[in-house]
């Protein structure tokens, strides 16, 4: 998840994002961030949600999140073509150095308007609803 995500799970009770860090916390799936992702998603609660920073904390600890290092900044350099906003280089590329099967991410900008990224990456990108639907399917396959 990148943190576009993470803070909407942490402030909505309800919504895809939430229903992602979820089935996290039971265990059904795993959820890997950035060390990027932390400090972004700390920030934008302590500005825009103060209040919800204890939920946040709380759904970091209860929802095993895996948290992976940021990627070297010479390693961030060498991939600026990748994406269109530099600051979200690092979270791409941690999200390809964990092996992750799918990015989640509100940021249409960014990740979702431009399929080249996705493309480029070798990874999926969607929305939260996106990345729910993905998972139905393939869980409906195993059974």
């Amino acid at each position: 998840m990148d943190s576009s995500a993470l803070v909407a799970g942490v402030i909505s009770a309800t919504g895809a994002s939430r229903a992602i860090l979820q089935l996290a916390e039971v265990n059904l799936i795993s959820v890997t961030i950035s060390e990027q992702v932390v400090v972004e998603t700390e920030r934008a609660l302590a500005r825009k949600a103060p209040k919800a920073l204890p939920i946040y904390r709380a759904i970091v600890r209860d929802t095993g999140l895996k948290i992976v290092r940021n990627p070297h900044p010479a390693v961030v350099t060498g991939n600026q073509h990748m994406i269109s906003d530099p600051t979200d280089v690092p979270i791409l590329l941690a999200a390809i150095a964990a092996q992750t099967d799918y990015l989640v991410t509100l940021n249409r900008r960014h990740f979702l308007d431009d399929p080249n990224v996705a493309k480029q990456a070798g990874i999926r990108i969607g929305s939260p609803s996106a990345a729910l639907a993905w998972l139905r399917e393939r869980l409906s396959g195993e059974i």
